[in-house]
């Protein structure tokens, strides 16, 4: 079995398990009941690019109770309906408007962009509560500060007059 039927199926059995038809599912995605018979088929032929088909993976893994993120992801690295990579599109923008191509990818699609992406700017992972810990309190600070000095302007203190005794 490849690993898009091994996916297809493993799809179909948590719907079957979770007792879900594919008509309830069409209905709450408005997507045509024929597209998902034809994803449990494992024929894509029919299906949308890119965008709706990540909505559409979503919506049936929502349905059937596995995660959607990484269902998502699995489909994106199985099959190229799910590409996240915009280079198809500017190719065809391109050829309708006869000019060359002049893009270049930022990821080359020999790289795996999940596992390579670079940490910028990131917090290291055990000292995260630390720094979360001390904005908690500067914020803390100067909301108290802030509210003070409001206090101090808008009411100012008034003089008890005196009494002579």
């Amino acid at each position: 079995m490849t690993p898009q039927e091994t996916f297809v199926t493993r799809l179909r059995r948590y719907r079957q398990r979770a007792g879900t038809s594919l008509e309830e599912i069409a209905a709450d995605t408005r997507v045509k009941v024929d597209l998902f018979e034809a994803l449990e088929r494992n024929d894509l032929s029919g299906w949308p690019r890119g965008l709706y088909a990540r909505a559409w993976i979503r919506a049936y893994a929502s349905a059937v109770g596995l995660d959607p993120i990484d269902t998502v992801d699995e489909f994106c690295r199985l099959f190229t309906q799910g590409d996240r990579r915009v280079r198809p599109m500017i190719e065809e923008m391109a050829a309708i408007v006869a000019h060359p191509l002049e893009y270049r990818p930022e990821v080359t699609p020999d790289m795996d962009r999940r596992r390579s992406t670079p940490r910028i700017n990131m917090l290291s992972d055990v000292a995260w509560h630390t720094a979360l810990a001390t904005r908690v309190v500067n914020a803390c600070r100067a909301v108290r500060h802030r509210a003070a000095s409001v206090l101090i302007t808008t009411h100012p203190r008034k003089r008890q007059p005196r009494t002579s005794s």
